[in-house]
């Protein structure tokens, strides 16, 4: 059975006249002796039509006609009585008629709605006057989510209903379910004058939902510029947590949010605290959650570091990793123009996503090579990449790289004879540890490869030996090699040409070329688009 919609067959006709409003033939009806307390499919009687559609002569003649005492409470299926009715369409002249007759203020439908509500939902504060006058309670909850009417009016922004409660004793402090006052939800709605008017009554800007949110972060989320000025010129304060796990700020949702205004506003009364501290969370990851890049340069302009501490909550070691995580690359720019930290775990997370110029400028910037930790980490990475091996493996070795730190077994087996051969022209492939000499024999009798046998050629050690005394650092020089007193066939040497020729590496060639020209690494952002 629907219980909101009306089935006219099921109205009797002393309520279709009612509902019309037609005195005439609902008096006939009644000299007829029709019944005034036959219900329709939704439970309403002829005095509830009357009621709703605000035809007060014929509600008069049904209340001095009614068959009951009851009759002017009689309840809808759904629990709405008369009055109910006429609060919740707007009838004025239908409330006080009801009430005049001794219909109860304070009854509530199922939903355990009162009838103040419904007329603070109606917006009529004539209505809300006379229901208060008759004894209507202003106090306690007015729903079943335990909303109170003076919320109802917050969220609505009828500021004289709110003022016609709060001058009655509706409590400004007044909570639903969840813990949520009018004043918050006059933040979150955006309705200034009803926050303004609240404060004025003193109600508590600092008030904190039963998740501890408060109405500063809940106005700084939604983008309510003037309502987060306001909040803050009457004392809210930017740096109590909002929520269980004791990070959240309204900075926080400002920044994740992108709004540039409302975070101009929280910088200077935010506590740094919350940018380095331990166990903190930066409002730099929010910035790069939201992907908001204006907030993200306005936060690191202000001093906030590019380096912050690692964020549990995001389960990310730092701002770059989120960066990859959440796959917005083009934010990479802004942590080097503002001087970000690299570390070996970059370089990794730019492979499984197949971000191969960001490999190599994050090694042309100086980045760490993989190592400790972080080495077992990018062995297990790295094979994701393999197929693209030319595009990575010649960059990581040119700048010094040992080989041998990559040869587990797990990556031996992941790579193609072709990287594997090229990573050998690394080393002194009869000096490699016996293990790794194993895992190249098993690796051979797998696939259609031998492993070098000969001795390697005395240039072949010298030049891993003079690399090896050079180091990574100088190795990562743009013309350090091109500036040693040797002619340029033993600088081609010591560049690997000769290598990167036979295995089909333009590339890397063009790039040993350029840098040997003094000309800046391009970003190379081709494959990153």
């Amino acid at each position: 059975m629907d219980f909101t919609e009306s089935y006219d067959d099921q109205c009797s006709a002393v309520g279709i006249a009612a509902r019309a409003g037609n005195v005439d033939l609902l008096k006939k009806l009644m000299r007829k002796r029709h019944s005034l307390d036959v219900p329709d499919n939704r439970g309403w009687m002829p005095i509830h039509e009357a009621a709703a559609h605000r035809s007060s002569e014929c509600l008069k003649i049904l209340i001095r006609s009614a068959p009951s005492k009851e009759y002017i409470h009689t309840k809808t299926f759904v629990g709405m009585t008369p009055l109910h009715l006429a609060a919740y369409y707007g009838s004025s002249e239908g409330v006080r008629i009801l009430l005049e007759a001794g219909a109860r203020p304070n009854e509530i439908t199922t939903d355990e709605t009162t009838t103040l509500f419904l007329a603070v939902q109606s917006g009529k504060a004539d209505i809300v006057k006379v229901l208060i006058e008759y004894g209507a309670n202003v106090e306690g909850h007015h729903t079943w989510s335990g909303w109170n009417s003076l919320h109802q009016a917050s969220l609505k922004g009828h500021t004289e209903i709110m003022q016609i409660l709060l001058e009655a004793g509706a409590s400004k402090e007044c909570e639903d379910d969840y813990g949520i006052t009018p004043l918050f939800i006059a933040a979150q709605y955006g309705k200034l004058e009803c926050l303004r008017l609240l404060i004025s009554f003193g109600a508590n800007v600092n008030c904190q939902a039963k998740d501890k949110a408060t109405p500063l972060l809940i106005a700084a989320q939604e983008g309510h510029t003037e309502c987060v000025e306001l909040l803050l010129a009457s004392g809210a304060d930017a740096n109590l947590y909002c929520n269980e796990d004791n990070w959240q700020l309204p900075i926080h949702a400002a920044a994740e949010m992108g709004h540039k205004k409302i975070l101009e506003l929280l910088i200077p009364v935010t506590d740094r605290i919350c940018d380095k501290g331990k166990g903190k969370v930066s409002p730099v990851y929010s910035a790069v959650y939201g992907c908001k890049k204006e907030c993200l340069e306005m936060l690191l302009t202000e001093g906030y570091s590019p380096d912050a501490q690692e964020c549990l909550k995001f389960n990310c070691p730092s701002p770059l990793c989120m960066v990859f995580r959440r796959g917005f690359f083009d934010f990479v720019d802004i942590f080097l123009k503002y001087g970000v930290t690299l570390l070996d775990s970059n370089l990794i997370y730019c492979l499984p996503c197949g971000k191969f110029s960001l490999f190599r400028r994050f090694l042309k910037l100086g980045c760490p090579l993989p190592s400790g930790g972080q080495l077992l980490t990018f062995i297990y990475c790295s094979p994701s990449a393999h197929k693209e091996y030319k595009e990575w493996l010649p960059y990581l070795l040119l700048v010094g790289f040992n080989p041998v730190n990559l040869m587990e077994r797990v990556w031996i087996f992941s790579m193609s004879v072709d990287a594997l051969n090229f990573a050998l022209e690394f080393t002194d492939w009869k000096r490699l540890p016996p293990v790794v000499q194993q895992d190249l024999l098993d690796y051979g009798q797998k696939k259609t490869w031998a492993p070098k046998s000969f001795i390697p050629p005395l240039s072949h050690l010298c030049r891993l030996g003079i690399r090896s005394l050079l180091g990574s650092e100088r190795l990562r020089s743009d013309r350090f090699i091109q500036r040693l007193p040797l002619p340029a066939c033993l600088q081609d040497y010591l560049l690997y040409l000769d290598v990167l020729r036979a295995s089909g590496v333009p590339e890397a060639e063009a790039f040993l070329r350029q840098r040997a020209q003094g000309d800046p690494l391009s970003s190379d952002s081709s494959d990153d688009e």
